[in-house]
């Protein structure tokens, strides 16, 4: 009987298999590109809604990056994590050498895989359309992608370690519909109406949103949203722990 593979070999294998398996979903390739890159062109050829003051596409890019995130590290993954959960294969591999970390580990390592491609596709069309990013803020753009990613994979987690498969893909389809209109994520959250504009601010997609929208624009980095997207990632990092079900 051969040994299994070291650690290390395990997680970048599962998360091969997890990333191959959201690519060649044609509803998660849906969320994950193909509406990314449609927000982007409308939001380039049109004038509504307002986004405020510069260029239209330099504020509308970094507001469809953060949108990549949640699109790929929550929504694509709570509903993956949710059927993978009602079919018990989240139990059966938690059984392997691959243990219930290394399936976390190899999810949250696709995640980043399919965030890679998804800027990659969106940023070269951005940058086809006239988008003018300051390069010196790509720094703090990766430490935004990366806080908001552990932020919204653990939400995701929680969701589907909570919530039965059904529900998960309605929760998560609606909740992201919510937060590309009021989440403060396409649209920064200062054209929303002053009275939920600050609420909004407390949002994880508000906080990538902001945060990279000061990157790309002005290669700033802006401790409030970081701080806010922390929080959120250790919150639900510690709840999904205490809740999580790897089998209905």
């Amino acid at each position: 009987m051969s040994s299994p593979a070291a650690p290390g070999t395990r997680v970048l294998g599962q998360a091969r298999f997890e990333a191959g398996t959201l690519l060649r979903n044609g509803e998660q390739l849906l969320v994950s590109i193909v509406l990314p890159l449609g927000a982007l062109i409308g939001l380039a050829f049109t004038s509504v809604p307002s986004l405020g003051e510069g260029r239209r596409i330099d504020v509308a890019t970094p507001g469809v990056l953060a949108l990549c995130v949640v699109s790929a590290a929550f929504t694509a993954q709570a509903i993956a994590t949710g059927f993978d959960r009602r079919a018990s294969v989240l139990r059966l591999l938690g059984t392997t050498p691959l243990g219930r970390g290394g399936l976390l580990w190899g999810k949250a390592l696709a995640t980043l895989a399919v965030e890679v491609l998804q800027w990659c596709v969106v940023g070269g069309v951005a940058l086809a359309l006239g988008w003018q990013p300051v390069w010196g803020g790509v720094p703090y753009a990766v430490a935004y992608l990366l806080l908001g990613t552990w932020a919204f994979v653990a939400l995701a987690l929680l969701l589907a370690g909570t919530v039965r498969a059904e529900g998960v893909l309605a929760l998560a389809n609606l909740v992201w519909v919510l937060l590309l209109v009021l989440g403060g994520v396409v649209v920064p959250r200062t054209q929303l109406p002053e009275a939920v504009s600050g609420v909004v601010g407390l949002l994880p997609s508000a906080a990538l949103g902001d945060g990279l929208r000061a990157a790309f624009g002005s290669g700033t980095f802006l401790a409030g949203p970081a701080l806010v997207l922390l929080a959120w990632a250790v919150v639900a990092t510690a709840l999904t722990a205490r809740t999580f079900r790897w089998s209905d």
